[in-house]
């Protein structure tokens, strides 16, 4: 993660999430993340709507030059990169992965913008919604409303996974030949 947003909302997700693979969403207060509460937005998992934002910061919103609320997010990109976007987000909210991008945007002026863009689950509960949240961040301040968000680099942010005391215990009284499967 490059901007200071991203990695201060990661922060604080990580630390939430504890040992779980996400955080519950009441579990995020937007008191505790004040001064990046104009980068996040929280998206609903519907993909036949494109994803469309449940809540979404105010600068968030001035890049996109109009109020987010229940507009598609999957619709701010070309339709190159939507499918792909799409594809993320719902990988994002099914295994409860978190993923990082890099977007570029058209300014009005016709050059271009480098925005940094993270998503990260909340944990799926019986009866509740099941959203995304995450920072949508741009990393020149004088922007202006933005459009054409393309797709130009994504990573999963996969966590560490724990070996459990019982699999540490299972490979100490291993014997005889072990076979590692490897790349070739």
């Amino acid at each position: 993660m490059k901007h200071p947003s991203s990695r201060a909302f990661f922060a604080y997700w990580d630390k939430k999430r504890g040992a779980a693979r996400a955080p519950d969403r009441a579990d995020i207060d937007p008191a505790a993340v004040r001064g990046l509460l104009g980068d996040i937005f929280v998206l609903s998992c519907e993909p036949n709507l494109g994803f469309p934002f449940r809540v979404a910061g105010t600068r968030v919103c001035a890049l996109a030059g109009c109020d987010l609320k229940d507009q598609s997010f999957a619709a701010l990109f070309t339709a190159a990169s939507r499918g792909e976007i799409e594809e993320i987000t719902t990988i994002v909210a099914d295994e409860a992965l978190g993923a990082i991008a890099g977007i570029t945007a058209a300014r009005e002026d016709g050059s271009k913008a480098y925005l940094e863009l993270l998503l990260l689950p909340f944990n799926a509960r019986p009866h509740t919604p099941v959203s995304v949240t995450g920072v949508l961040a741009p990393f020149d301040d004088e922007c202006g409303a933005l459009s054409t968000f393309t797709l130009t680099s994504w990573r999963y942010l996969h966590q560490p996974e724990k070996l459990l005391p019982r699999a540490i215990r299972k490979l100490q009284i291993a014997r005889g030949l072990m076979v590692y499967e490897g790349l070739r």
